[in-house]
């Protein structure tokens, strides 16, 4: 069963989406709504909107949208029931007993509680004759007992079967141990456990929750590390090691590492600001994760050329996220973990040292810029100047591009107001291919090709233009519902979603319950939540009296008849020979 209507109604009168969305996004009025840079992608000019009036929220960058409770669900990845629980908790509210399908927030706790257990059984082997391997490399890398503990730090026996007879022994079933990814099941139906022989490290949320595990394996067998792969708990792409602790520091700045061992190495060091990604490279939703805690970033990645690799990609990211960025150059090809217990006692002095020393972006591009090229030879000063021109020429500040204009023309003996030139030139270029690249957005959008929610759109355009203005309009004019519903029936809806939409919002008010926002978003998924916050953030205007409305209908209704070439190859002889009919008596 549904959630009550009147807990939903309460919900929603204390969960005001402009008060929850800012404690995520700093919001700026703009007339009657809110706007602000979107959480949910890197952007540089607001396209994040808050529409107070029907509840919903919608970014016209990257498309994310809808009610308050999607809203949640996106922002801490959890589920349609986790986010209402959230919610309620906030407004000081009671979650009604055994009136909705908890199948999946069931699972999910199973599955949190599948975690925590095994994290406490990877713990207690570190200290067990099984764990003793574990124990020593840890012990060997510097790590004291009261950091062990810090951070939960495990180890999986070498034994196949250890985990999974202890956890079965709990009460687990072997489904909620596979969806946990703790365990494989073979065709035959047994079980084995996933991380054997590996010290352990528990990835831990913002809330406390152990969602996966990564294991450093004790041999030369490969892969080294191993990570939990994405379960109903955990996606690898927006988390990151040690956020849990990193967020409590309060100096809106965070180093970021490659490897878990250089997290906790720093952190014993006393840089508690210290986070990694999951054995990925970073993407934009951990750089958006990081944007909610973090000002400043100061990338540390390993010296070696696949960390360098790396370290350029991240400055993409965080650069869209509008994250200020420092880049920690570690001597000696060494990684943090490395340069700390090498320098022993004065390892947390010299890194600090590293740190002040840290430039930004910008000079550390250049700065691997100029290792390709000998500037002793005029050939390839030209070359030197082109790429720098290039890459200063995506600095959206004039003054920081002048800057390093003038820099690099000192070292050269180059003209400056030519090397600004030749930025401006790559500048109006690349701002050509933007404006070619937005153009062809725009274009796919309106033909409906890239619609991955409505794949029906492409090929019903005008149908389902009308279709999505007349849901838009209903929605925010409840009372037009019953009227729309008589003059069109659900079934006459050409396209599926769009007739599903109109289907649950027409006979929700022919019932007198609620269609806003938050009345319905329990019966879409999040992305479905968000194309029909797409249709209210476009289309709310665009019919704007119950007249306009019924033109809508006539247009769906009109398209509805109609029989394409494709449909007439398939329509039974009878449909053709109404259909015709119906034609001669509309021209007499």
């Amino acid at each position: 069963m549904p959630l009550p209507d009147e807990f939903l109604d309460e919900l929603k009168a204390r969960s005001d989406i402009s008060d929850i969305a800012s404690s995520y996004v700093s919001l700026k009025r703009r007339g009657r709504n809110l706007v602000g840079l979107c959480p949910f992608h890197g952007e540089k000019t607001p396209s994040f909107n808050i529409y107070p009036e029907n509840g919903s929220f919608y970014c016209f960058g990257c498309g994310a949208g809808g009610d308050v409770i999607t809203f949640v669900r996106r922002i801490e990845n959890l589920d349609y029931i986790e986010a209402v629980k959230f919610l309620a908790q906030r407004a000081g509210m009671e979650m009604p007993e055994s009136s909705y399908d908890k199948s999946m927030s069931d699972l999910r706790r199973r599955v949190y509680e599948a975690n925590r257990e095994a994290g406490r059984f990877y713990y207690s082997m570190l200290y067990t004759a099984a764990g003793k391997a574990g124990l020593d490399y840890l012990r060997g890398r510097g790590l004291s007992e009261k950091t062990i503990k810090h951070f939960g730090l495990g180890f999986s026996p070498d034994n196949r079967f250890a985990l999974v007879d202890y956890l079965r022994a709990k009460g687990f079933k072997p489904q909620e141990l596979v969806a946990a990814n703790l365990v494989y099941q073979n065709n035959n139906g047994n079980l084995s456990d996933r991380f054997y022989n590996r010290v352990m490290f528990p990835i831990i949320d913002l809330r406390g929750n152990v969602i996966a595990f990564g294991g450093r394996i004790m041999t030369d067998q490969k892969p080294k590390y191993l990570n939990t792969s994405d379960t109903p708990v955990f996606k690898k792409s927006n988390s990151l090691f040690a956020l849990n602790f990193a967020k409590n520091d309060g100096k809106r700045s965070l180093i970021l590492c490659e490897g878990y061992m250089d997290v906790i190495a720093l952190h014993q060091a006393g840089f508690t600001t210290a986070v990694a990604t999951l054995g990925t490279a970073l993407t934009q939703e951990q750089a958006m994760l990081m944007k909610r805690y973090a000002d400043t970033v100061y990338i540390c990645y390993d010296s070696d050329e696949a960390g360098q690799k790396a370290a350029q990609r991240a400055i993409g990211f965080l650069r869209n996220a509008g994250i200020d960025i420092r880049v920690i150059a570690v001597p000696g090809a060494k990684d943090p973990d490395e340069f700390i217990r090498e320098n022993g006692a004065k390892g947390p002095e010299k890194f600090m040292q590293l740190l002040e020393k840290s430039g930004n972006d910008i000079e550390y591009r250049i700065s691997k810029i100029k290792q390709k090229y000998i500037l002793t030879e005029q050939s390839q000063v030209v070359a030197y100047l082109t790429e720098c021109a290039k890459l200063l020429a995506t600095v959206e500040s004039p003054i920081e591009a002048d800057v390093y204009a003038g820099k690099i023309s000192e070292e050269t003996s180059a003209r400056k107001e030519a090397v600004l030139q030749q930025i401006n030139s790559y500048r109006k270029k690349t701002g050509r291919e933007k404006t070619k690249r937005q153009f062809r957005e725009i274009q796919t959008g309106i033909s409906g090709r890239d619609d991955r929610i409505n794949s029906e759109k492409a090929g019903n355009l005008r149908a389902a233009r009308a279709e999505e203005a007349l849901i838009a309009y209903i929605i925010n004019n409840q009372d037009m519902a019953i009227r729309a519903h008589s003059l069109l029936p659900p079934e006459k809806m050409v396209t599926s979603f769009n007739r599903r939409v109109y289907k649950i919002i027409t006979e929700r008010a022919i019932q007198g319950r609620g269609i806003m926002p938050a009345d319905i978003s329990g019966e879409f998924t999040v992305d479905e939540n968000a194309k029909i916050a797409g249709m209210l953030a476009s289309l709310g205007s665009e019919v704007n009296s119950p007249d306009a409305c019924e033109d809508c209908i006539r247009v769906i209704l009109s398209e509805g008849e109609k029989i394409t070439a494709e449909k007439a190859a398939d329509a039974d002889i009878s449909d053709i020979e109404k259909y015709l009919e119906k034609l001669k008596q509309q021209k007499k």
